[in-house]
């Protein structure tokens, strides 16, 4: 069998293991045709191809990227392997009592889902409720850069963003960014934002606006978290200031927009 005639059978025989939920799904046969054509992106053009692509994943389901044959939660070298279960509907609960990183097999699919093989290495992070997804895709033009939308909402920020981030109540998207400059405690340091002190993003979905915190020159943010308390955001240092319960920050959730 000739690596043409590989790809093929491996992309039908995904494609009749998901028949049932492609049947039903909104964007699903699209995003597969979309992204299994290695034709499309040569009629297309290498802008309108990851435009329509981040247009397709941002109204897609964590069914859909399975069936796409991204790498998932539990393997992310490899695609889906037990359609059976992962393809079943979710078991109906509460946001609040829904696994903030869902690792397969699954009904209803994993929570995350990643591109091991093509130049975009692209990422794609949902809320626990499924009902929020955040899109990262690398620059092809510039190394180490990479976009991020969530929602279908890029996040216009001046700074080189991570190529991961997560989820805090559902509602927040936060990653990490590169750090200010003349931070100083700031390093050239090893890793793909290349500085030691960080900024943080947080994009609030409910509103689709997207902040930018940066450390001021009392706060040494090597590897900054948020989590939220109440209706508190609380801004952390590192992990090591998470267990002691210490935040430099305390930002009322709503206030959090621009």
């Amino acid at each position: 069998m000739s690596p043409s005639q590989a790809v093929s059978h491996s992309r039908g025989v995904r494609d009749e293991q998901w028949r049932e939920w492609l049947r039903r799904s909104r964007v699903g046969v699209d995003l597969v045709a979309w992204w299994d054509d290695g034709d499309i992106r040569g009629r297309v053009g290498d802008t309108p191809y990851p435009e329509r692509l981040v247009d397709l994943l941002s109204r897609a389901t964590p069914r859909d990227c399975a069936a796409m044959g991204l790498g998932c939660s539990r393997r992310i070298d490899r695609p889906c392997r037990e359609p059976e279960t992962c393809g079943q509907d979710p078991i109906g609960m509460s946001a609040a009592g829904a696994a903030a990183d869902r690792e397969g097999p699954v009904p209803g699919a994993c929570s995350h889902f990643v591109d091991c093989w093509s130049p975009l290495a692209l990422r794609v992070e949902f809320s626990a409720d499924d009902r929020h997804r955040a899109v990262h895709m690398s620059n092809p033009n510039r190394w180490g850069e990479f976009g991020v939308w969530v929602d279908g909402v890029p996040l216009r920020v001046d700074a080189w963003l991570d190529q991961s981030g997560y989820w805090v109540g559902d509602r927040f998207y936060v990653l990490q960014a590169a750090g200010p400059e003349d931070h100083p405690d700031q390093q050239i340091a090893l890793g793909l934002l290349g500085y030691r002190i960080l900024s943080l993003v947080i994009h609030d979905a409910r509103h689709s606006t997207t902040r930018l915190f940066v450390p001021d020159p009392s706060e040494t943010w090597t590897n900054p978290l948020v989590r939220l308390e109440g209706d508190q955001l609380l801004l952390y240092a590192d992990e090591v200031a998470v267990s002691d319960d210490h935040p430099d920050r305390s930002v009322p959730a709503e206030s959090s927009l621009p």
